[in-house]
């Protein structure tokens, strides 16, 4: 018995890299699985055909598992519902969303149009609300439900050319909390992951410099496997006590993530004037100020 048999999930994005891995964690850990991908190109546009899915789909069947192919797009709130119907459908319930379709359009922010923003806010914000709220019914329902949802270091620490996937996925934050908060009483939990992992979602980075091609050969080395036992344990009944929390999987390590609070705090009786402001509260604040660092510049030693 796996720790989850006689669950069902759904994976977005399941179809390649993490989400292929996520998904696979998942029927050998005993769920039937949901496996959706639009089988589109990295930037969302365009088809490659449904073969993704359909690919996962029998490497799960021919393990014994169950699984089912989906091709909606997790942008449409129809689609949502239809992934989440596929489970109930299919299987007779759902238990776990796993939120991991994702795009790419990196450009420096200068240069961005509202295209650009649009499309990946629409795949990872509003897809990881319409896939959610889509089994919420269900969550209640039974009284039961996990929700993972991809994060990304880009929104959490930063990185150049990203406006659009950082705001995405650091939005994807304050989601996850929001739907711990409100579902936590019927007995529904939600967590963010941060993956690092070599996949066609970072093969776009350029090799122009010797200090690209160095920070490439070091990426190579992310497996996206190791994401999908952590997402297991985090929809397991085991880990029903675990919500609203940050973390991220590198390979074979594990991290906590710190979240927002006040750490500093200036006061003046008399109140604060533009002019006292600068003399005297950024100045207090100002080494403990964070500063411009991106994920590189924090990740700096080599994936273990």
């Amino acid at each position: 018995m796996g720790m989850m048999e006689g669950k069902a999930v759904l994976v977005t994005g399941a179809g390649r890299g993490v989400g292929r891995g996520i998904a696979l964690a998942m029927a050998q850990a005993g769920a039937a699985v949901v496996v959706n991908d639009l089988g589109v190109s990295l930037t969302g546009e365009g088809g490659e055909g449904a073969s993704p899915a359909e690919q996962v789909v029998e490497e799960i069947r021919a393990m014994g598992g169950r699984a089912v192919a989906n091709h909606d797009s997790v942008a449409e709130w129809e689609g949502g519902i239809a992934m989440v119907k596929a489970a109930i459908d299919n299987f007779g319930r759902i238990d776990g969303v796993v939120n991991n379709a994702g795009n790419l359009r990196d450009v420096m922010f200068h240069k961005m149009g509202p295209d650009d923003f649009d499309a990946v806010i629409a795949v990872h914000l509003r897809g990881s609300f319409n896939t959610s709220r889509a089994a919420a019914p269900y969550f209640k329902e039974q009284g039961s439900g996990a929700y993972v949802h991809m994060t990304s270091s880009s929104g959490l620490v930063g990185n150049f050319g990203q406006a659009n996937y950082a705001a995405a996925k650091l939005g994807i934050v304050g989601l996850s909390k929001s739907i711990a908060l409100d579902m936590q009483r019927f007995g529904v939990r939600s967590n963010a992951v941060a993956p690092w992992a070599w996949t066609r979602m970072i093969d776009s980075i350029p090799t122009e410099t010797p200090e690209q091609q160095k920070r490439v050969e070091g990426l190579k080395k992310l497996d996206a496997n190791k994401i999908g036992p952590f997402c297991v344990a985090l929809c397991s009944d085991e880990a029903a006590h675990v919500t609203g929390q940050i973390f991220g999987v590198r390979n074979n390590e594990i991290y906590l993530f710190s979240q927002p609070r006040p750490i500093r705090t200036a006061h003046n009786g008399d109140g604060w004037t533009p002019e006292t402001i600068v003399e005297r509260a950024f100045d207090q604040f100002k080494n403990d100020f964070y500063p411009l660092h991106r994920s590189g510049d924090w990740f700096t030693w080599e994936p273990c």
